[in-house]
Parts: C-alpha cells; sequence; structure tokens
C-alpha cells in the first residue's frame, strides 16, 4: 500500500468502531482486545475502570499491524516519550496534521504560550479541511466518538507521528502476495489446533471492513505471526477444528491454498 492508503487504513479501521461506548459495555471489546497483546506495555493489564483512549489507539494499530511504527501503550504521557525516542514527535505551532496523525491533548491548557504540560487524552486525525480538522478519540464522552478543533487551537499538547512512509511499498498483485505467504508458510509452522466442534464447520465470511488477520498461531499478535490479512467479505472454510484463547475461539480456517488461524468474532458463517 502507499503512504496514503495505509494512512486511510488506519482512519477506517478507528471509524469501525464508531459508537462503542462504556453503556451498553460495547468499549470493553477494546479493552479486552489490548490486553491480548504480548507482551503488554509495563506488563500492566487494563482494567474496565480506567481511561482508555491510549488503548483505542493502540488497537487501532494492532489490527493494521503497524505495532512496531505505532506504538502500543495505555498512558498518553508514556507514549509521548517512545516517539520521541524515534524522533517522531512533533509540537510546532505551525504544524499542520495529516489523517492519521495522533493528536495529544492537555486540558489544563491556557491558551498561553506553549502548552507543555501532561497529557490527558489521544485520538486519531480523521481529516483536516482548511484551519479545522476532525479527530475520532475513545472514551470521548465514554465512547468512540469524533471530536472537531481548530488546528493549532487550545488544548493540544502536541502530535505522535507513526514513520507510515517507511511501511509504505509499490502495489503488488494477490498472486505476489500468496507466494511471499507461501515463502514464509515453508519456514514457519502453523500450530496444531486443541479443540473440534463440528457444528463450527462452514464457510464464513471476513466482516473485518480493514481486512482479517490470519496467523500461524492463535491469539499471538505480533508482526512475526501475520501470515496475511484477508480483505473484507472474502470466503474462508472451517473444518470445525479451533483454540479458545482468552475465552475467544480462533479457528483453524482455509484461504485460497493458506492455513491459519483467524479469531471468529469478525466471521459470518455463510447459509448452507
Amino acid at each position: 500500500m502507499t503512504e496514503n492508503e495505509i494512512r486511510q487504513n488506519v482512519v477506517n479501521t478507528a471509524i469501525s468502531y464508531l459508537g462503542y461506548n462504556k453503556q451498553d459495555g460495547t468499549y470493553k471489546k477494546i479493552i479486552d482486545r489490548y490486553n491480548t497483546y504480548q507482551p503488554l506495555p509495563r506488563s500492566y493489564k487494563v482494567t474496565y475502570k480506567d481511561y482508555w483512549c491510549a488503548v483505542f489507539v493502540s488497537v487501532i494499530s494492532m489490527l493494521c499491524g503497524l505495532t512496531d511504527i505505532m506504538f502500543v501503550e495505555c498512558s498518553g504521557n508514556i507514549m509521548i516519550e517512545l516517539y520521541k525516542k524515534a524522533g517522531r514527535w512533533q509540537e510546532a505551532d505551525d504544524y499542520v496534521p495529516s489523517k492519521g496523525d495522533l493528536l495529544l491533548y492537555d486540558w489544563d491548557d491556557n491558551g498561553q504560550g506553549d502548552c507543555t504540560g501532561i497529557p490527558d487524552h489521544i485520538g486519531i486525525v480523521v481529516e483536516v479541511s482548511g484551519n479545522m480538522m476532525k479527530v475520532i478519540e475513545g472514551n470521548k464522552g465514554n465512547a468512540v466518538a469524533y471530536r472537531n478543533i481548530q488546528v493549532n487551537g487550545r488544548y493540544i499538547r502536541g502530535y505522535c507521528l507513526p514513520d507510515y512512509g517507511s511501511k509504505a511499498q509499490s502495489t503488488i498483485t494477490n498472486q505476489q502476495i500468496s507466494k511471499t505467504a507461501e515463502s514464509n508458510k515453508s519456514e514457519k509452522k502453523v500450530a496444531y489446533a486443541k479443540e473440534k466442534e463440528n457444528t463450527y464447520a462452514g464457510k464464513y465470511l471476513i466482516i473485518a471492513k480493514e481486512g482479517l488477520n490470519l496467523r500461524y498461531k492463535p491469539g499471538e499478535i505480533s508482526q512475526d505471526n501475520l501470515i496475511l490479512t484477508i480483505p473484507y467479505q472474502e470466503q474462508v472454510i472451517c473444518y470445525g477444528y479451533y483454540t479458545t484463547v482468552k475465552n475467544v475461539k480462533w479457528f483453524l480456517v482455509t484461504y485460497n491454498d493458506l492455513t491459519g488461524y483467524v479469531s471468529s468474532e469478525y466471521l459470518k458463517k455463510e447459509q448452507v
């Protein structure tokens, strides 16, 4: 994908969570997904009582397979330090953000001089139009929601800038992707499934709009464990084999000529 496509994929993935909220409990899925990351940053398991804005951003990174450039962390303050170390922190007053940039807020900013306080909140820039921008945020009013704010407006602490350009590549064909995945497959082995249930056997459609990652091992969220990302609405076949990891069933499926694990939470069984 090009850099612009990667940025748009991050935004689209974030938008797919729009409306998740504390009242109906759907926000727990975001926290639960974050807690599957290994190793957990600072070995801290986020609770349902914690603030979860940075957790939301981290989950989007995990889903997009960008954790090496879009760092996983549940603290905005520590996230700033991570991006500073990577040379990807920006707080210049004249900076104009791009979609996919991470905006950090300081609610104690009085609007006078530079804002240098501890960040209180974080979101993902969705779009910039003139001197206004739209941001999508987790834990905004206890929900995933939009905010419109002026570029270089009050309360802006600065921006974390994932190095999307480093992940960009020229367009390649599906055949080339399959060959690459097949090459990786020859070096790594898919884990054995621990359980079988015949009622789970069948054909399934991918319902995650950002696509669904096919993995060698169930429940292990890492780039090294990734075979490829199966596009939205593509079909996979499960023969009833699966492994449960942290209450999530990971189905062993086939896709084209590849075999691996996918989370059953993002599958829809086709009617026979």
